[in-house]
């Protein structure tokens, strides 16, 4: 394989990268984490590996210096500057605060976790979960709602996502699935998230199709 050539079954790397950002300017760092992850364990030697490397390190260092482990901190921090040093400007990603941060917490790793670090910014936009389009946001979705300590939204938002990709892989450009993972992710909706609206469809919608799986089942004569 060439560098950054991904196989049949990786991830898109844009839409993993813009998901871990949002994470990670929602303030959950370590979930951040994920996103990243699973998108850079398909790909080779080469930027985006490196880019996503580096970005998976800066989540678990911040992780470590608010939680309090100095020595972890400190270690991640130059090793993610090793990674992306160069990056700048790497698919968007403006990785100058980036760096500023690192040194920051190699210098003083306790005193940095007393604060936030700097939101991440592609393409000059601090991405939060309301920016991002569905393919980043049926990522993001569960993530953030496991970070939150709710695994029933998190396992509806995971089938919600499956059910708008293939919505979208039919052409079906108006799927509710889309449109409502994108609601729930939208912080100035003045109702609250829409996961009960969500959650009928997929029910409605798993429903359906084991009602059509059942028609192909054997009779048992």
């Amino acid at each position: 394989m060439t560098a950054d050539r991904r196989d049949d079954d990786a991830p898109d790397v844009e839409a993993h990268l813009h998901a871990g950002v949002a994470v990670f300017n929602a303030g959950a760092y370590l979930a951040a984490h994920d996103p990243w992850e699973a998108a850079w364990l398909h790909l080779d030697d080469g930027p985006d590996e490196r880019l996503l490397h580096g970005l998976i390190q800066v989540a678990a260092g911040t992780h470590h210096a608010r939680t309090g482990n100095a020595e972890g901190a400190t270690t991640l921090a130059a090793s993610a500057r090793d990674y992306l040093s160069g990056l700048d400007g790497h698919r968007g990603v403006a990785l100058g605060p980036v760096h500023e941060w690192l040194d920051a917490m190699a210098a003083d790793p306790l005193a940095a976790g007393e604060r936030d670090p700097p939101r991440i910014e592609v393409d000059g936009v601090a991405l939060g979960p309301g920016d991002l389009e569905f393919p980043a946001a049926a990522v993001a979705g569960p993530e953030l709602a496991e970070a939150r300590g709710d695994e029933a939204a998190a396992d509806l938002l995971r089938r919600a996502a499956a059910f708008g990709h293939a919505d979208l892989a039919d052409g079906k450009t108006t799927s509710p699935f889309v449109t409502l993972t994108l609601e729930v992710l939208d912080p100035g909706r003045p109702d609250g998230p829409p996961l009960g609206r969500l959650r009928d469809h997929v029910q409605r919608r798993e429903q359906r199709e084991n009602d059509v799986a059942g028609l192909f089942d054997p009779d048992g004569d």
